[in-house]
């Protein structure tokens, strides 16, 4: 494991917990020292090592100027793998936890206006762009299934009036994404995040305006690699050269090699596997990259993209 790697894990103390709505608990987080975190920009993230081998990713939804105390908020998924059971049921005030990071795939970038769509637990890295950008043009549109389950909705409201719509789905039905988008101008960046199916109706929409943002929580699906034969990947770092076959990904055969590398999600959403590519085209099959940074081609995330040549090269 890297010097950069072992320096951004960092053992911290549960400071407070509550509960943000019917399903949701909010945690915060702090250095069982009292000293200052790593700095944060919204749309960063953390993972939290729960237990073993049990690592999720959960967004940031405090303050980024709190250097303090990193609040996460967490849905407990009753068909989830465990981790937001974890959560819910072993950590209270008090409890030690491993997290690392903080990264950000989803950062915000600056523009004259924002329309932010949130689905239900997707608020949370959306709450701290609304604070950044407080004093620009911006709307919120915030679904969720009923008005209880929609963390941090009253307060929204409370603190920033008719910018704020509130749409549980059991009293408005589904958003309605033509009339969101038909108010928009040109100059407008969309960010997004929230449940698979709304992300992928709000990409159809958004195919040619090219200032989309969304984050997600599952990977979207992908199609069959674009190379079905095995292909070789050379590790600048150590010089080894390494054979991956069509049945296992890079990161399976580096950590087969002993080659230590961070990883998390194994699914291509979370960035925490994310490799330079120092030569050779790469198979972008994350949920991270957009169309734009894809053809740089100058990074992929081992857990899920592969080679459509015959040879990379990675800074590894």
């Amino acid at each position: 494991m890297t010097e950069t790697a072992l320096q951004e894990e960092r053992k911290l103390v549960v400071h407070a917990r509550h509960q943000a709505a019917d399903g949701v608990v909010a945690l915060d987080l702090r250095d069982p020292s009292g000293g200052e975190l790593p700095a944060w920009t919204p749309g960063a993230h953390i993972d939290l090592v729960l237990a073993g081998d049990l690592v999720r990713q959960y967004s940031l939804c405090g303050d980024p100027a709190d250097r303090t105390t990193w609040r996460i908020a967490v849905l407990r998924e009753p068909d989830g793998r465990g981790g937001s059971a974890y959560v819910h049921d072993e950590l209270h005030p008090g409890t030690a936890i491993l997290t690392r990071g903080p990264r950000n795939h989803f950062p915000l970038q600056p523009a004259p206006r924002y329309l932010f769509i949130a689905g239900g637990i997707g608020i949370t890295p959306i709450l701290p762009m609304i604070t950044a950008v407080a004093d620009s043009g911006w709307k919120l549109v915030y679904g969720g299934r009923t008005a209880a389950s929609m963390a941090f909705a009253g307060d929204l409201r409370a603190a920033h009036g008719d910018r704020v719509l509130l749409r549980p789905q059991d009293e408005h039905g589904l958003l309605d994404l033509d009339a969101l988008l038909a108010e928009t101008t040109p100059d407008t960046l969309v960010y997004c995040c929230g449940p698979a199916p709304l992300l992928e109706a709000i990409e159809q929409r958004c195919a040619d305006r090219g200032a989309l943002h969304v984050e997600r929580f599952t990977p979207k699906e992908a199609a069959d690699p674009v190379r079905t034969e095995s292909f070789e990947i050379e590790l600048a770092v150590t010089g080894r050269t390494l054979t991956v076959p069509p049945g296992q990904s890079i990161l399976e055969v580096v950590e087969s090699a002993g080659v230590q590398i961070l990883s998390s999600c194994r699914e291509g959403t979370c960035g925490t596997c994310e490799t330079t590519v120092l030569a050779g085209t790469v198979d972008h099959r994350d949920s991270l990259l957009t169309l734009d940074e894809q053809a740089a081609n100058d990074t992929m995330f081992v857990c899920v993209s592969r080679a459509t040549c015959p040879k990379l090269v990675l800074e590894l």
